[in-house]
């Protein structure tokens, strides 16, 4: 058995085909015509423009709308000023297109790739997918025909790319191995979508099997059989018409209100990134946004969005949402989140750094613009406001002030506004956990960022393989700062919510009821799997497993514990 990361949910059984890519080797020579250079590399710009055009359009018949966005990102870049502007001045150096590709696309994937956030590490991927794809065109290297492979097929690749997904017949694969990869990458998100098992970042796969071997994909525990005995094989075709049951039991849930197994009503919320997010949120049956990341307005512009170019943005995810509640987190940037036209200071430590908040109450000409922006939206429907890394009462004293300010101003302009906007915060580090019971006296709501509490908690740098060991919302600590959260909130009367990846994970559930959480916000495509399991659970079974959980030491327990009570 093999093991990586869970990526895509469901058991695939099949035939390998191993996807060998072409090495894309050239000869860095020295250009003296540098116009025909030019030329010819706008010539591959041109085709990568059209045949991605044509595979994303591809994708948004036969998928969505949502996983055609991937690739129109790739043209978003392309055309970006910064990147291919950044390539033509390398070829007016004398540098081949190829090496210029390689370079400018090197340089970018190098930034992106020691970012600490999944997503600005799937930028990375996405540039690399850009490189080669490029670099295939200028060699005159023909793609891999991933739609033509047979039906029970299983893919088993270094890296398979998006531009190499968007080919894939759902009919005709099985199941996704790679060697690199997680699950947030853009490959994963597709797998997702078309609803084929993946396990990514297996170390060595490549070399460890060979075409025609017969593979198991355990897309939901992340393990690999190769050519397994055939009690393996048994117990695995099980697994798989289990999966496909429980599956159809997740379909009952659908319009459904999310309810403990003793009638509580609970809030299922989805996190999203952009205002097209919010129409997943709508299609997955969320019944609002508790986490809009707002930074990924200011990160997919080369310039500081407009106070109208907000607005509008977040109008549209207040419309889509017809009503229901969207949380706008505030400006969460620093750390590994870098904007390049923001011209932020480099740090030493960026994570105990200048950002966040702390950049925003900073930056108070920025910060009012985006202010103003959600103040504006909220005009239009249900719309709260979330400060993220919050590690003083000062901080929210401050962002109320110059709310008030910014009211004072609409009130004079008569320009719309909701004027019992809430404001809450993210309770997200160990300071504001230890003075959770003060935070609550002057914010409207709270919400756990189980990632950063995780990582604050347990002083853990999430991106360093050495302390990964420590890094899980399972270790009793966690445990007992969420706890402590929730029944400061509790206290205070306001309500407390979890966008973490924990408010997600069928382990966690019954804690955070026990513990009396009330609002949940989640992936989109989790949304369903959360309703079932919160279904599950009453009240009092949920307090019986608690009291057994929180007297363990170590995350080991905790979680062997919670395995051994976890409701199929």
């Amino acid at each position: 058995m093999y093991q990586g990361i869970a990526a895509s949910r469901g058991i695939g059984i099949g035939s390998i085909c191993l996807i060998v890519e072409h090495e894309l080797k050239y000869d860095a020579v020295k250009i003296t015509d540098i116009e025909a250079e030019k030329a010819r590399f706008q010539k591959a710009v041109t085709r990568f423009t059209e045949t991605t055009s044509a595979m994303a359009e591809d994708i948004r018949k036969r998928i969505g709308p949502k996983e055609a966005e991937i690739l129109e990102g790739h043209l978003v870049m392309i055309s970006d000023p910064t990147m291919s502007g950044e390539m033509e001045k390398m070829i007016a150096t004398g540098q081949c297109a190829e090496a210029s590709v390689e370079a400018v696309c090197d340089m970018f994937i190098g930034m992106f790739s020691k970012m600490d956030d999944d997503m600005m590490r799937q930028r990375a991927s996405d540039i690399s997918d850009i490189k080669t794809s490029l670099l295939k065109i200028l060699l005159g290297v023909e793609d891999i025909d991933i739609s033509k492979v047979a039906p029970g097929t299983i893919l088993v690749a270094r890296d398979l790319t998006p531009s190499m997904t968007s080919q894939i017949v759902r009919e005709n694969v099985a199941g996704i191995i790679t060697e690199i990869g997680g699950k947030t990458s853009h490959s994963a998100i597709l797998a997702r979508a078309l609803e084929i098992p993946a396990v990514l970042s297996v170390p060595g796969i490549t070399a460890l099997v060979r075409d025609k071997d017969t593979a198991i994909v355990d897309g939901t525990e992340g393990d690999i059989y190769i050519n397994p005995e055939g009690d393996v094989l048994t117990k695995y075709i099980r697994k798989r018409e289990e999966f496909i049951r429980k599956q159809e039991e997740l379909k009952h849930f659908l319009g459904k209100p999310t309810l403990t197994a003793d009638g509580k009503k609970l809030d299922l919320f989805c996190n999203i990134g952009t205002p097209k997010d919010a129409r997943k949120a709508i299609e997955c049956d969320g019944e609002g946004i508790g986490l809009f990341r707002s930074e990924f307005l200011f990160m997919d512009n080369n310039h500081l969005p407009t106070e109208d170019e907000q607005f509008e943005a977040y109008k549209e995810a207040v419309e889509i949402m017809k009503g229901h509640t969207v949380i706008i987190r505030t400006l969460d940037i620093g750390g590994d989140k870098d904007i390049p036209y923001l011209h932020m200071q480099k740090e030493d430590n960026p994570f105990l750094g200048f950002r966040a908040v702390r950049y925003c109450l900073g930056n108070p000409d920025t910060y009012q613009l985006q202010l103003r922006a959600i103040l504006r939206a909220s005009a239009f429907g249900k719309v709260k406001i979330m400060l993220p890394l919050v590690t003083c009462v000062e901080e929210i004293r401050s962002v109320r002030k110059m709310i008030s300010e910014i009211k004072a101003d609409f009130d004079a302009r008569k320009i719309a506004y909701d004027p019992a906007i809430e404001i809450g915060c993210m309770i997200e580090t160990a300071s504001a956990s230890l003075i959770a019971d003060l935070l609550a006296k002057e914010a409207d709501f709270f919400s756990i960022g189980t990632n950063d509490l995780t990582q604050y908690t347990m002083s853990v740098d999430r991106g360093n393989a050495n302390v990964a060991y420590l890094y899980s919302a399972f270790q009793p600590s966690v445990l007992r700062s969420i706890r402590h959260i929730i029944e400061c909130g509790n206290a205070a009367g306001i309500p407390v919510g979890m966008c973490g990846e924990a408010a997600a994970d069928p382990l966690m559930i019954p804690l955070l009821i026990s513990f009396g959480l009330e609002e949940y916000s989640v992936n989109p495509v989790l949304v369903l799997t959360a309703r079932c399991i919160i279904s599950k659970w009453t009240k009092s079974e949920a307090d019986a497993l608690a009291e057994q959980v929180m007297s363990l030491s170590t995350e080991a327990e905790v979680v062997s514990a919670l395995k051994a009570a976890a409701k199929d």
